[in-house]
C-alpha cells in the first residue's frame, strides 16, 4: 500500500483558469499568469493536486460532458501534467446530488482514487461555498479573490485559514503554514 499524501483541491473556475460563465470551448479558457508556478509550489511541498469543480453547465445542457473533458486535457497540458485528478459535478443545485459542493462527493471520490492524508490537505477556491466544503471536510481553506473571490468574501460565514490576492498567493501562504507547522 502506498503511504497517503496531502493533497491540494483546487476548484476551476476563477481559481486555477480565469473565470468564463459556462466555459464551454477551448478557445475561451485562459490560464491566470500565476497559475503554472502555484502547481508547482504544490507538487514541490509533495502534494496532490487535484481540480474539484461544479459544473451545471452540463446538467443544463449549455456544453456536454466531452466539452468539459477537453477543457481539462488543455488545462493538463498547459500545466506540464501537474493535476493529478479531476473531479466535477455535472449536477443542478437543485438536484441535491452528493457530489455537488459544499457536499463532499468528489472530495470522498479522490480520496478513494488516491491515497490521500486528508489530515494535511487543503482546498482553495473563490467561492463561499469552497470554504464551507473544505471546513465540511476538516481540511484546512484557502480563499483567493479572483473569479468570485471579492464579491463572495462577504457572504463567508467562517473565516477560511488563509485569504490571498490570487491561487500563487495562496500558495506561498500555505506552504509557508506547512514549514510553521514542522
Amino acid at each position: 500500500m502506498m503511504p497517503k499524501r496531502p493533497a491540494i483541491f483546487v476548484d476551476r473556475d476563477g481559481t486555477l483558469i480565469e473565470e468564463v460563465n459556462y466555459l464551454s470551448r477551448v478557445e475561451e479558457l485562459r490560464l491566470f499568469p500565476f497559475t503554472s508556478e502555484a502547481a508547482r509550489l504544490f507538487k514541490e511541498g509533495g502534494y496532490l493536486v487535484i481540480v474539484v469543480t461544479n459544473q451545471s453547465g452540463i446538467g443544463r445542457n449549455i456544453y456536454s460532458e466531452d466539452d468539459m473533458h477537453a477543457i481539462h486535457v488543455k488545462i493538463q497540458a498547459e500545466l506540464g501534467g501537474a493535476i493529478d485528478g479531476f473531479y466535477f459535478c455535472p449536477h443542478l443545485p437543485c438536484d441535491g446530488c452528493d457530489c455537488r459542493k459544499p457536499g463532499l462527493g468528489m472530495i470522498e471520490a479522490a480520496c478513494r482514487d488516491l491515497e490521500i492524508d486528508l489530515s494535511a490537505s487543503w482546498i482553495v477556491g473563490d467561492k463561499a461555498i469552497d470554504v464551507e466544503t473544505g471546513q465540511n471536510a476538516g481540511i484546512r481553506t484557502a480563499f483567493v479573490l479572483t473569479g468570485y473571490g471579492e464579491k463572495h468574501r462577504p457572504h463567508l460565514r467562517r473565516l477560511p485559514d488563509v485569504i490571498a490576492d490570487n491561487l500563487l498567493d495562496a500558495a506561498y501562504q500555505m506552504m509557508e503554514v506547512k514549514r510553521s507547522a514542522k
